[in-house]
């Protein structure tokens, strides 16, 4: 095990003192909320009057243990931070999100995804073990056989049944490079039988698949990424200055009857890990940052999505967009901002609903498989069965009903026997929600460990406070 700076230890005491005292200081009456420096959540907010829990000291990496292949984490710290620690020892986690400042415990609390989730799941399933202050003002070290009951409720709570102070996590070999190949489809069900295909296997041309995602343009335009590990030296490209990475995805088809087509590309593995980053997608576009003229002067310290979210909460704040639409005699806009999960079987379907009802594109693909097969009862999927992610990002004109549009995408997510995320707007009703979010056990784990409700309901939280 790689020695741990006694100074990292005691700050990560201290930290956690802190935040136990800040949450004593509040009175049982008040509310409680996390006091955080950044977030990736979407949804509207009302104003309250919640007092924040001091976080300062739970930001970093605690220790890493190249042999056991194991990291020991603060709740707050970002991804980019703990991959910056990981790396020098040829290793990550399981499964890194695509944006540079989500938290582990973010990405435990609120589920997070990415290319890798085909074979490694969902980022709590390689948590070994959690601390949590719960709703009660107890610290527990949770675990599969240590209070199984938390530790299982745990993702997808949001916060409302506790906060993880300390993760330990597993983490992978990765190696310097991962060659990509960009593989273009004609049709919708030709890119979901390939797939199928690599999941199956593992592999693609006899040649094992380590990362998997995809990006729809349209029913005629769709690419699945393969990425596959290497040691291999060679050039490689940048995506942080003037090129931006899902433009380069795109090739023509090899031909008119062409079913399929390749092109293929090459980044180091940290440049792989946040290739997404950057252009938050596709939606620093927005910002006018993918304008040439506006790009070659836009700081690149300043092109990363925590920059573009700030945009976003200022907009939120101000009402900006909404006033430049009233101004040209528009309508405003609906934000749909959402990932959902379907079965891959289903994601046909809900592509061609998508393209022929809302009006956003690109779409984002991410297929997974739980890794863990007695499952998460707070956002349930069948073990050895394959999902698929599917991520949009923008707004629409907004119709007579608040919400309209992301009403519709719930109905048809749910009748594909599907999930969506909770990080964005939602408008279930009770009796919904309870249905598709585990609403028994949830309320058994909320009774046992927050038995006052000094935390927000997770219904309240996710669906009410707009």
């Amino acid at each position: 095990m790689v020695p741990v700076p006694g100074s990292a230890l005691s700050a990560h005491a201290a930290g956690v003192d802190r935040l136990m005292a800040s949450y004593r200081s509040i009175p049982a009456t008040s509310a409680v909320r996390l006091t955080k420096p950044t977030s990736n959540l979407f949804r509207a907010r009302t104003k309250h009057d919640a007092r924040g829990l001091d976080t300062s000291g739970l930001t970093g990496v605690l220790s890493v243990d190249p042999e056991a292949r194991t990291a020991d984490v603060a709740g707050m710290c970002t991804y980019e931070d703990l991959v910056a620690a990981t790396l020098p020892y040829s290793l990550s986690p399981l499964v890194v999100p695509q944006l540079k400042t989500i938290t582990l415990g973010g990405a435990v609390s609120g589920l997070g995804i990415e290319s890798a989730s085909f074979r490694n799941g969902l980022p709590h399933e390689s948590v070994l073990e959690m601390d949590i202050l719960t709703g009660a003002g107890e610290l527990l070290t949770t675990s599969r056989t240590r209070h199984p009951d938390l530790f299982r409720a745990f993702p997808n709570s949001y916060g409302t049944l506790g906060y993880s102070t300390r993760l330990r996590i597993e983490l992978e070999p990765v190696a310097p490079f991962v060659a990509l190949r960009h593989i273009r489809f004609r049709s919708l069900a030709d890119l979901v039988a390939a797939a199928e295909r690599i999941i199956d296997t593992g592999g693609l041309g006899g040649a094992p698949v380590d990362y998997l995602d995809g990006v729809v343009f349209s029913a005629d335009e769709s690419y699945l990424c393969v990425g596959r590990r290497t040691t291999t030296p060679g050039p490689v490209s940048d995506y942080t200055g003037k090129n931006i990475y899902y433009q380069s995805i795109r090739h023509d088809a090899a031909g008119p009857k062409a079913t399929e087509a390749t092109k293929d590309d090459r980044l180091t593995i940290h440049d792989y890990f946040w290739r997404w980053d950057t252009d938050w997608f596709w939606c620093s576009r927005a910002f006018g940052a993918q304008n040439p003229r506006v790009r070659r002067w836009w700081p690149r310290r300043y092109r990363r999505s925590s920059v573009y979210w700030k945009l976003v909460a200022l907009d939120q704040r101000f009402g900006i967009a909404d006033r430049i639409e009233t101004r040209r005699g528009r309508p405003p806009r609906e934000r749909v901002v959402q990932d959902i999960e379907v079965p891959i079987q289903r994601t046909r379907a809900f592509l061609e609903w998508f393209l022929e009802n809302v009006p956003i594109t690109p779409i984002w693909l991410c297929p997974l498989r739980l890794r863990d097969r007695d499952g998460w009862p707070l956002y349930p999927m069948r073990p050895d069965h394959t999902y698929v992610n599917i991520g949009f990002w923008s707004s629409v004109p907004a119709g007579a009903t608040p919400g309209g549009t992301n009403r519709l995408i719930e109905a048809k997510v749910s009748e594909l026997d599907g999930h969506k995320s909770l990080y964005s707007d939602s408008f279930y009703t009770r009796e919904e929600f309870d249905e598709l979010y585990g609403g028994e056990a949830y309320k058994t784990v909320k009774k046992t460990y927050d038995p006052d409700s000094r935390l927000l309901d997770l219904y309240a939280k996710a669906v009410q406070r707009r």
